[in-house]
């Protein structure tokens, strides 16, 4: 592991300014009607060929946002290339954070898609091996992919502060933050999805992240139907390729990864990695922790 020394805390925020977005290269394909983009972040001396961590952020997030971007910076300095995505939910060329007015569409599984659609790139540019790396909703959608799609080429997988569930934290979640049943809601997605109306839009409607927003039936049940995969423990031991989980003590967003992983590392099936004082987010410092644990598990690959 590397020694964190107090110069750090210092020089963040210049290392942040040199290696700022403009470094990064824009790379834009077409799919499904839109137009995807991701950060590609080159290490310096390095190419594809030398293999690239493919990353995935959170809900209704972007590939810029600070974890994602200060990650690139940290793995750049470590050498690593990366290949930050932005998933398109739906929208054109998109950037920055879904606007919750905007009508959601977009479904939970369209991620693996687009993870699909990356990793298909990357083989057409000639990369080497490829690892995948998710954050938080976004962790969930790596491990996903990683146990039913096509994982030719992948190296490994690493997923920080995954996203958990249960049927029961699930609704005693939305009727904490809304004040209403779930039920009722789903009920009425699903009688319109049975219909075939799956594109038919709810109004007025609390999804995700969002107050009174409006969202498709078929974009509902994506999100909130009961489904095993969506919790990510559940996945984990599904997947061939080596996985990485890495938890954070302090995270509030997603707590309960320590504890959810801990079996399956005892087990063998997973490595975890725990880091004290990290949020969800593992911001500034942390992100060298998160890279010292990428770094380790992965030389233990070579």
């Amino acid at each position: 592991m590397r020694i964190r020394t107090l110069w750090r805390t210092a020089i963040l925020g210049l290392i942040a300014l040199a290696l700022s977005p403009a470094q990064a290269e824009e790379v834009k394909l077409e799919h499904d009607g839109l137009t995807l983009n991701a950060e590609l972040e080159l290490a310096p001396g390095s190419e594809l060929a030398d293999g690239v961590i493919l990353m995935t952020h959170g809900t209704l997030a972007h590939a810029r946002m600070g974890i994602m971007r200060g990650l690139q910076n940290v793995f750049r300095e470590y050498g690593y290339n990366t290949l930050a995505i932005n998933l398109g939910l739906g929208v054109d060329d998109r950037h920055g954070m879904y606007d919750c007015q905007q009508p959601h569409t977009h479904r939970h599984t369209d991620a693996l898609d687009e993870i699909g659609v990356w990793l298909d790139w990357l083989r057409e540019q000639g990369a080497g091996e490829v690892t995948l790396l998710g954050h938080s909703r976004g962790g969930n959608q790596t491990a996903w992919y990683a146990a039913e799609r096509d994982m030719s080429g992948v190296d490994a997988v690493v997923l920080i502060a995954p996203a958990l569930w249960s049927e029961d934290y699930a609704r005693k979640e939305y009727k904490e933050r809304y004040g209403v049943d779930l039920q009722p809601l789903l009920d009425r997605a699903r009688g319109l999805v049975e219909a075939d109306k799956s594109d038919a839009l709810m109004e007025g409607v609390d999804f995700i992240y969002c107050e009174n927003t409006t969202v498709s039936a078929g974009a509902f049940i994506s999100y909130y139907d009961p489904d095993p995969r969506r919790d990510t423990a559940y996945l984990v031991p599904k997947i061939e390729a080596p996985v990485l989980v890495i938890a954070g003590t302090e995270d509030d967003v997603v707590p309960g990864v320590e504890e959810a992983m801990a079996p399956l590392a005892e087990a063998d099936a997973v490595s975890l990695a725990v880091i004290e004082g990290a949020d969800h987010m593992f911001r500034d410092l942390y992100w060298y922790d998160v890279a010292d644990a990428v770094e380790g598990f992965l030389s233990e690959r070579e």
